[in-house]
């Protein structure tokens, strides 16, 4: 009785210096940091968003697989052998892209694009989620229900150097037809001012209209 009194502080120790973890043994939730978010936000503005533009869908988790030709995990040696950018990325940006996209992590509602999005996961389009911060300004009045949807759009967790003056991140742009793209792109910081330094294109998926075999071309 005395040896099982004895125990109860111990074990009280082990239970609150060991760390937290999920249902079913899972590890620890991990989050994104807040201020990637400006980052997601910075390539929406800039390389997909239009004045026509009123609905973005987003998918829920983060991506694991960057390309059509990676098999299994994403791992630095595959990725240095694509030699994208011209093989200029560092070596410590690569691992620390590699390292943080080893899990799929979900997205929070923190976006400030400016248009109303919605998180989908598979086929489930959750509720919308609204952005105002920076409002999308148009040349000319537009209906609402005429308003295209931008569907969808899938980011990897962003990857960094040491001194945080530079940032790599993928993401693609899936269509409903089967068509789509995935870009890599690297940002760079100057003093507090981040930029988009280049994009590369990875990888494309074209979908050709069926022929009837007529010209394509009207005379």
């Amino acid at each position: 009785m005395l040896r099982t009194i004895a125990l109860i502080p111990f074990l009280l120790i082990v239970a609150i210096t060991l760390p937290s973890v999920g249902l079913a043994g899972e590890g620890p939730a991990v989050s994104i940091p807040v201020e990637d978010y400006a980052r997601y936000d910075q390539i929406i503005t800039s390389k997909f968003l239009s004045s026509e533009t009123h609905l973005v869908l987003l998918e829920r988790k983060t991506a694991t697989q960057i390309s059509p030709e990676q098999e299994g995990p994403l791992t630095a040696a595959w990725f240095h052998k694509q030699a994208y950018f011209d093989g200029t990325l560092s070596a410590e940006l690569v691992r620390d892209f590699v390292a943080v996209n080893q899990d799929a992590v979900r997205l929070e509602g923190r976006f400030q694009f400016g248009a109303r999005y919605r998180f989908v996961s598979g086929n489930t389009v959750e509720e919308p989620e609204v952005s105002l911060a920076r409002p999308v300004l148009t040349a000319r009045p537009r209906s609402v229900q005429a308003s295209p949807v931008l569907d969808r759009l899938v980011f990897s967790r962003i990857g960094y150097n040491l001194r945080q003056t530079e940032a790599l991140v993928y993401v693609g742009n899936l269509r409903p037809d089967g068509s789509g793209a995935g870009f890599l792109v690297w940002l760079r910081r100057q003093g507090t001012v981040w930029s988009i330094w280049d994009t590369e294109i990875i990888w494309t998926v074209r979908i050709e209209p069926e022929s009837d075999g007529g010209p394509l071309l009207a005379p």
